[in-house]
C-alpha cells in the first residue's frame, strides 16, 4: 500500500471482513517522493489499526527520521517507531496473540530495500516466515 487510498482499502477490508481481535500494522513511506501523503497515511493507520508500528520502507536519500516525523504529523494514536524493518516485523509478530492479524504494508512483492544509494536484499515475506515458524 503505497498510497493513502490503497492503505485505507486494505485496512478497511481487513476490519470489515476479518474476525480478528486486533489489527497490528507495520508500515512506512518511501523517501524522495510524495511527502504530502505521509500524514494522511498516519491518520488512516490510526483509524483502522489497533497497533501501529512505523518503520523504514525505502528511505532512499531522505532522512528516515524526517519520513517518520511526516507520518506522525497525522497520527493521534499511540504507536511504536522501529526504524529497522526486520525488527519492526519481529515486534509485530511478538505482540500478536491468537486471533490477531499482522499486516505488513508497503513493500509487497519487492525483495529489496533502498537506503541511501545502496540496494540490499530484503523481503517482508521472508522476515514474516522466519518469525512464524
Amino acid at each position: 500500500a503505497h498510497t493513502p487510498d490503497a492503505l485505507e482499502r486494505l485496512l478497511l477490508f481487513a476490519r470489515e471482513n476479518g474476525f480478528w481481535n486486533n489489527i497490528i500494522l507495520v508500515f512506512g513511506c518511501g523517501g524522495d517522493r510524495d511527502t504530502e501523503k505521509r500524514p494522511r497515511m498516519g491518520t488512516i493507520a490510526c483509524k483502522y489499526a489497533d497497533t501501529v508500528i512505523l518503520t523504514n520502507d525505502n528511505p532512499r536519500n531522505e532522512s528516515p527520521d524526517k519520513i517518520i516525523s511526516d507520518i506522525e504529523a497525522g497520527m493521534e494514536c499511540p504507536h511504536i517507531v522501529e526504524m529497522e524493518r526486520a525488527k519492526a516485523i519481529e515486534k509485530a509478530v511478538g505482540k500478536a496473540k491468537t486471533g490477531d492479524v499482522v499486516i505488513v504494508a508497503g513493500k509487497g512483492h519487492e525483495d529489496y530495500q533502498i537506503i541511501g544509494n545502496m540496494k540490499r536484499h530484503f523481503s517482508d515475506r521472508e522476515e514474516l516466515l522466519k518469525r512464524l515458524v
